[in-house]
């Protein structure tokens, strides 16, 4: 305990004796509420907290709720799987008990009638709904719809294909170069070339469905292609295989592709027309270097993002 101090002697012997006739008040009075807070019935303790009682008493009616033991762990994982359950539940004891089905009564078809006469047997079994009188003769003819043939189908064409656009090949081959469009076939392929000279691709079919189509496109109003350039113009002429002999399964070689005369002239008259009009465009030079260059994707880059 520190001890204020004042001027002179007298004056501090008479704070010391003020202070202590503090303390000794405090302590007397905290020992006299004590007291009368133990001699307090039990009805003024009720009365004193009624808010309290009520709570406990809601309590003690309803039991606690009591965890699950089957509970989600995170992500919709449990911490036990369907079959744990079913034989922690002991459902197998419930499933094998099947309440049998009630037979019912079959109805009857037939019934039995009673007949005069001596000669007549006296009983006869009649039907109880009667049967048709008319019966057809023939059977009834179904409608069949006839099936189309693939060459009888609609062909289609997407509305951003059209003959001079620029395309991107998506399979084949040649994937991942840049063609032009020329038509479209009576099978609804594509006729595409590179051309040739630029960027090595031929004069080709393919589905639409492989195809990118651009917004760069060249003016073919004066293309005038071979009409021989069709869907038989593509086909391979394969002769029938003779019978195997002995010995001539390593002494023939595979035959290798090779494209005919027909087809490179054809490939340089369609090449020179697709080049004449590349140089008639005002950005020639983009062009010749955007059919050559290999169409491809880098890091961060989205096709479904991309305006081609």
């Amino acid at each position: 305990m520190s001890i204020i101090t004042c001027g002179s002697g007298g004056d501090t012997y008479h704070m010391c004796l003020l202070l202590r006739s503090t303390i000794c008040f405090t302590v007397l009075h905290s020992k006299i509420t004590m007291a009368d807070t133990k001699a307090q019935t039990p009805e003024k303790k009720a009365a004193a907290t009624p808010a309290v009682a009520k709570e406990g008493a809601k309590a003690k009616g309803k039991p606690a709720r009591g965890k699950p033991r089957n509970y989600d762990l995170g992500n919709g994982v449990y911490r036990f799987s369907r079959t744990r359950m079913y034989h922690k539940k002991a459902i197998y004891k419930f499933l094998e008990k099947k309440t049998p089905k009630k037979a019912k009564p079959k109805k009857r078809l037939t019934i039995e009638k009673q007949i005069s006469g001596d000669k007549n047997g006296e009983k006869r079994i009649v039907l109880l709904k009667k049967r048709r009188a008319n019966y057809p003769t023939a059977d009834r003819v179904t409608l069949h719809h006839p099936k189309k043939y693939f060459h009888e189908h609609r062909r289609y064409l997407r509305p951003t294909l059209k003959p001079g656009t620029i395309c991107i090949l998506l399979a084949g081959l040649h994937k991942g170069k840049r063609v032009v469009f020329l038509k479209q076939l009576k099978s609804g392929l594509l006729l595409v070339t590179g051309p040739f000279l630029i960027n090595s691709c031929p004069l080709r079919r393919i589905n639409q469905n492989y195809v990118i189509a651009t917004l760069q496109r060249l003016n073919t109003s004066g293309f005038k292609l071979p009409g021989h350039i069709n869907d038989d113009y593509f086909k391979r002429k394969r002769d029938k295989r003779a019978k195997k002999e002995e010995g001539d399964i390593f002494t023939k070689k595979k035959e290798e592709y090779e494209p005919t005369d027909q087809r490179k002239s054809d490939q340089k008259l369609v090449d020179k027309m697709v080049i004449d009009a590349i140089k008639k465009h005002q950005d020639k030079k983009l062009l010749f270097a955007y059919l050559s260059a290999m169409f491809g994707l880098r890091s961060s880059q989205y096709p479904h993002r991309m305006k081609f």
